[in-house]
């Protein structure tokens, strides 16, 4: 296979655009339909969610109370993705790639930082936005920190969204965009054996989500970087949180939305296709090893506790780091932040060590 390396025009974004807003609105109306969530359990006590956040993060919580996600929202999401793609910062490639049989070729971002150098390893990265949102666009600004940072080639993925392209549609764009690496590796200049798949909240679910496709198809990972994950589409729905936890950023409610539109079905409910709750994925063994970190107020806190132990017990190694009194996405609020700057150092190390493991012997 080939790819063809171009730059999006403002007209073709706003084509596509227009194309996906005349299904939101069915797909969002079927998505509001949730299962009628749990009662929350006596855990949920009356702790202020301010208190559950540590004084050294709470000047970022101004303004950091969640949206309402509806189709206005989706709406908005829509139009700056397109005008995001028309403004990608020169050194960054913009490609597109084979999509899944059937569906339009995947766009991905593109940066090699040592383009004469062979062999090299490979982050593969997908955004977050809760499955609904979120631009490869926006990740552009972050690939050459991340690339010198982990002294890898990083290539970000612009997976289809839901509701307009339920599960499996965004995951097979992801596959894609693995199996166009291992295909054309050569040409490429880098390493199949040493590519390592990754992201944040959604992004980190669709990671572990191609972590299990991978291996059931037989695709090498080395290495997933599970940050905050979104793994359960139960958490909010059947299974609830104390109020204090999940309060900022991200909610149950934001979370039902999410998944439901992911889905297809509401969040929660009885067998969801395979492979697209990563959580609800009884068999984890031979996945690869994973770093994943998340907060202590974070909605998804015991989720990924409970998905780390369940790797561990599978046999793969994790690396677990638990941020006391972090929200949802803090980074971003708090960039020079001892506990922010910790956090990302903690998961690019474990990155950069696991593609560039020490030679034996030494």
């Amino acid at each position: 296979m080939t790819a063809h390396s171009h730059r999006l025009k403002w007209g073709s974004a706003v084509g596509a655009f227009v194309t996906g807003l005349a299904l939101i609105s069915g797909c969002a109306a079927a998505a509001h339909q949730d299962l009628t969530p749990a009662p929350r359990s006596s855990a949920d006590t009356a702790v202020r969610p301010e208190d559950a956040i540590a004084p050294n993060l709470r000047a970022g919580l101004r303004s950091r109370l969640p949206p309402e996600l509806n189709e206005a929202w989706l709406e908005q999401n829509r139009r700056r993705r397109a005008q995001a793609m028309a403004s990608i910062p020169q050194g960054i490639e913009v490609r597109s790639v084979p999509g899944p049989a059937g569906a339009p070729d995947v766009t991905v971002l593109m940066l090699d930082p040592h383009p004469d150098r062979d062999n090299d390893p490979v982050f593969l990265f997908m955004h977050g936005g809760g499955y609904v949102g979120g631009s490869v666009a926006a990740t552009a600004v972050r690939l050459p920190g991340l690339a010198q940072a982990c002294d890898c080639v990083v290539v970000s993925v612009g997976y289809r969204l839901a509701p307009e392209t339920p599960f499996p549609g965004p995951m097979e764009d992801n596959f894609a965009a693995l199996t166009w690496l291992h295909q054309n590796a050569a040409a490429l200049g880098i390493d199949p054996s040493r590519i390592a798949v990754g992201g944040g909240s959604a992004g980190g679910g669709h990671a572990a989500q191609l972590a299990i496709a991978a291996r059931d198809r037989g695709v090498p990972v080395r290495f997933q970087v599970l940050i905050y994950p979104m793994l359960d589409d139960r958490t909010g729905s059947t299974r609830r949180v104390p109020g204090h936890i999940g309060h900022f950023v991200w909610n149950e409610a934001s979370n039902r939305f999410g998944w439901s539109a992911y889905l297809g079905r509401p969040a929660g409910s009885d067998d969801p296709p395979y492979g697209a709750v990563p959580a609800r994925v009884e068999d984890l063994s031979g996945l690869p090893p994973a770093w994943i970190g998340v907060g202590s107020a974070d909605l998804f806190f015991a989720e990924n506790l409970e998905y780390a132990r369940r790797l561990v017990e599978a046999g793969a190694v994790v690396e677990l780091l638990v941020v006391p009194g972090a929200y949802h996405a803090f980074e971003g609020d708090s960039p020079d932040n001892r506990a922010t700057i910790e956090f990302t150092n903690s998961w690019q190390n474990a990155l950069r060590r696991a593609l560039h493991p020490p030679t034996p012997g030494r």
